[in-house]
Order: structure tokens, then C-alpha cells, then sequence
């Protein structure tokens, strides 16, 4: 085998995500030499516009505009289609976002460590990058690899019909009977829009109710608007075995109400997502991980090896594209800034989860807030009943409910619960608000936009008791 070609670099990035290609831009904009490794063209830009958050919301979009006399199989590519050519679009301006500056060096290949900030790199066909087989080392390496999805070891569940969130956005044919597996948000963000462009679907949940982490009357709300969307949920369900048949696949373990087996066409696991980290060589480096293969951080998440850091996904801190951002602000502050960014200073981060309506959710839920010995207050109003909040009827759905946790000592706001429509804006003005340290009293007596969604917060913090 040839000896491989040697590069050097003052900053390394192993993964193109949201931290560690906005944390390259900037130094290479400040004259630094920069390497970005990609064992991927297709995941120029990372996970979120790739196969995360812009595609999936995209074909969510287009499910939502679906009609009921369109056919579920011509919608359904039409929307891929477009969520093709958007993604297309947004991975060749992240590929320039690197490749216009005279001192990045693109390289398509897959990373693995040799040594202490060193790299040996097997390449990979198709990208815009160097191809070659490549020995790297540099002065600072960030270890900004993502996450992938969790496949347990069932049976079967190596079959054509089994699907992770990732292939299920592009599934041949489109499934008249599609099962989810997992009753967290992304399960349940699939099993909506998929009943949504015309599958018939069922949830299959391990546990006793969908959502574990949320309150029950939170959980219950959800599950009430999915099985108004005739969505059929199974708690207390497990999948013994997948068993691939002439007409779909049959999950042992579960029962259709004839006391046979579940059969579809299509099975999505979304039974959650680990770092992605195994095969890096990351203990050549002298890299710490734990049990479950996450990378060790401290507080500027420097890595257990001097000159290392972690961004995104790997680290176990927060599988969003924002945190990873974040993540971009303190590795900057250490390397070139005065180091005082540090990953406690976040609190108060909110997240969506996009069904229809979304479910948006920041800070603590009222058993959270009991289990850590706050006294509090709390609202649950449904949307329908919120007289103060005409937007959604406006748009002709006002499902949902919106639940606020306050601190009775401070009427600080403790956590939200947002199930309406908007939520995804509005869940931003309560994570601000608790952030900055307003009351929900200030909140309640804010003056807001009419009609709009957030001025529901006039009326349901009144109703705190």
C-alpha cells in the first residue's frame, strides 16, 4: 500500500455539523488552515439539512397541504422531490461555505485516529473534496461526528421493510400500513405526517403511555389529537421478532385486534440515537468515552487529550443543531476568544417537536419541578378555551394545550408546555423570559401582537393556581 500523503492544519474538523462548520468558517475568515473532514458528500452541512430537521419538516409541510382526494403515492413523490431539490440546494452553499476560502482543505474520506491530534483518513468517492489516502495532524481537532439511530437486535430487524428516520423519508413504495416503533418525538413526528400524506399507522410503544419524559395530562393531550388522526397507539407493546412475508412484514409481539400479529408495509424504529463515534480510534488519541460510546467533556468541551474538543452530537449534551451552534461560541471562546463561554451557562433551551399542532417545550415539567423541591403553581388550559387567543381558530385549529410550571415563591417560571399553534414561536419569548429572569406576572401583563398565538400568555398566566 502507498505511504499516505501527509497535510498539516491549525484547526482539523472530523464531521461538517452545525458547530464544527460554522466553527471553521470563522477561522478560516481569520487566515487559519483548516481541514474538514467528510466521509460523506451527501452530508455536506450535517445531519440537520441533510436528513434532519429542514428535509423532515419539509415532507411535514407538505403533508399538512395534503388533500384528501389526492393520491397518497403521486403526493408523497411530488413532496420528496422537493425536498430533494431543497437539500440539494442548501448542501452545495455549505459546501462553498468552506470551499471559497483559499485556506480550507475539503477532504471526502472517513477519519480515523493514529495518535494524539493526528488522523489517518480512508477516502471516499463522489464529493468536491480530496479523495486520497491522507495522514492529518494539526494544533486543534474537533470531534463533531453527529449521532446515528439506535437498531436494537431483534430478530429480523435487518429486513427491506425495517426503516430508520433517515431511508423512511425516501421509502418505495409508499406504505398503505406503516408502523413506528417508539413513542418519542421523532416516532411521533414520522407517525403524524405519514398518516398525513395517507398511511394507515400504529405506534408501537414499550412503555405504558407515549412521551415518557412529559406530564400525563401533557402525554394525554398528545395522544388524544394522534388518535383523533386515527392513529392507532399500542403501549406495553415490544417487538419479539420482524418477519418478512408476501404481504409485509409481521411484528411478533404485538397484536392487530384479531389476535394476529401487526402487518405492514413499512416499519419505522425510531427507538432513539447514539453518538456516532465508534471506529475513530478514538483511545489512539486518548480520547475518553463512556459506556455508551459519548465523548467526555469538560465545561469548554475540551476532551480527556490536550488539544481536543467535542461539538454536537457526540457529546451527550443535546441532540440539536442550535446546541451544536452553541457549541461553535464556547470552542471559539476557548481557542481565540477570553474562555469564558462555558456549557453551564445554558439553561431555559427550548425544543419542538412538529407535529400538527407542534408540542414545544422549555425548562422543567410540574413533576420535574416537585422532584426538586419547589413549591409551585401551574395552569393547563386547553387551547380551545382560551379566549384571549384567536389564531388559531383563525386557521381553523385549535387543538391543543399550553401548561406552565412557576415557582410559587419567586413566580419565576420553572417550565412550559406548548401544544398549539405557533408553539415553535412561541416557546422562544418563554425560554428568553426565563433566561432574563422575568416573572410570569411581567409575562402575563405583556402587550402582544393581535391576533397571534402569544397573546394566550395574557390569559392563561392568570389563570395560574
Amino acid at each position: 500500500m502507498t505511504a499516505p500523503r501527509t497535510l498539516t492544519a491549525d484547526l482539523l474538523v472530523l464531521g461538517w455539523g452545525k458547530g464544527g462548520k460554522t466553527l471553521a468558517a470563522s477561522m478560516a475568515a481569520a487566515g487559519r488552515r483548516v481541514v474538514m473532514v467528510e466521509q460523506s458528500s451527501l452530508m455536506y452541512g450535517g445531519t440537520c439539512i441533510n436528513i434532519g430537521c429542514v428535509p423532515t419538516k419539509s415532507l411535514v409541510h407538505a403533508a399538512e397541504e395534503r388533500r384528501e382526494g389526492d393520491d397518497p403515492q403521486e403526493y408523497f413523490d411530488r413532496a420528496v422531490d422537493t425536498r430533494d431539490a431543497l437539500i440539494g440546494k442548501l448542501n452545495d452553499v455549505n459546501l462553498h461555505m468552506l470551499a471559497d476560502h483559499d485556506t480550507v482543505t475539503i477532504v471526502d474520506g472517513r477519519a480515523r485516529f493514529v495518535g494524539p491530534r493526528e488522523v489517518e483518513v480512508t477516502p471516499s468517492a463522489g464529493g468536491a473534496g480530496l479523495a486520497e489516502h491522507l495522514l492529518i495532524s494539526a494544533e486543534t481537532v474537533i470531534v463533531n461526528t453527529g449521532a446515528e439511530p439506535v437498531l436494537h437486535a431483534v430478530p429480523g430487524i435487518d429486513g427491506p421493510r425495517i426503516h430508520t428516520s433517515t431511508s423512511l423519508q425516501h421509502v418505495k413504495p409508499f406504505p398503505r400500513r406503516l408502523a413506528v416503533i417508539g413513542a418519542g418525538p421523532i416516532g411521533l413526528e414520522f407517525a403524524a405526517m405519514f398518516r398525513s400524506f395517507g398511511s394507515e399507522v400504529t405506534v408501537v410503544a414499550r412503555g405504558e403511555r407515549i412521551l415518557p419524559a412529559e406530564d400525563d395530562d401533557v402525554a394525554d393531550a398528545v395522544r388524544g389529537v394522534l388518535e383523533d388522526e386515527r392513529i392507532t397507539i399500542l403501549t406495553g407493546t415490544s417487538v419479539g421478532e420482524f418477519v418478512d412475508g408476501p404481504d409485509g412484514v409481521a411484528l411478533h409481539g404485538t397484536d392487530d385486534g384479531n389476535g394476529a400479529p401487526l402487518v405492514a408495509d413499512a416499519v419505522l424504529v425510531a427507538t432513539g440515537r447514539r453518538p456516532a463515534t465508534a471506529d475513530l480510534g478514538l483511545e489512539q488519541a486518548g480520547i475518553e468515552v463512556d459506556e455508551h460510546g459519548t465523548v467526555v467533556v469538560d465545561d469548554q468541551l475540551r476532551t480527556s487529550a490536550d488539544g481536543v474538543f467535542a461539538m454536537g452530537d457526540v457529546h451527550g449534551h443535546g441532540q440539536q443543531t442550535y446546541l451544536s451552534l452553541d457549541d461553535s461560541r464556547i470552542v471559539a471562546s476557548a481557542l481565540t476568544g477570553d474562555g469564558s463561554r462555558r456549557l453551564s451557562d445554558r439553561v431555559a433551551v427550548p425544543s419542538t417537536t412538529f407535529l400538527t399542532p407542534p408540542l414545544s417545550a422549555v425548562g422543567l415539567t410540574e413533576h420535574e419541578a416537585r422532584d426538586a423541591g419547589h413549591e409551585v403553581r401551574t395552569v393547563l388550559a386547553p387551547v380551545a378555551g382560551i379566549k384571549a387567543m384567536p389564531r388559531p381558530k383563525t386557521l381553523g385549529d385549535a387543538r391543543g394545550v399550553i401548561k406552565v410550571v412557576v415557582d410559587a415563591q419567586t413566580d419565576l417560571v420553572l417550565g412550559a408546555r406548548l401544544f398549539h399553534v405557533d408553539s415553535q414561536e412561541v416557546v422562544n419569548l418563554v425560554a428568553l423570559a426565563m433566561r432574563a429572569g422575568i416573572t410570569a406576572a411581567q409575562l402575563r401583563d405583556g402587550i402582544w401582537t393581535h391576533p397571534s398565538s402569544t397573546e394566550a400568555l395574557n390569559e392563561v398566566l392568570g389563570r395560574l393556581s
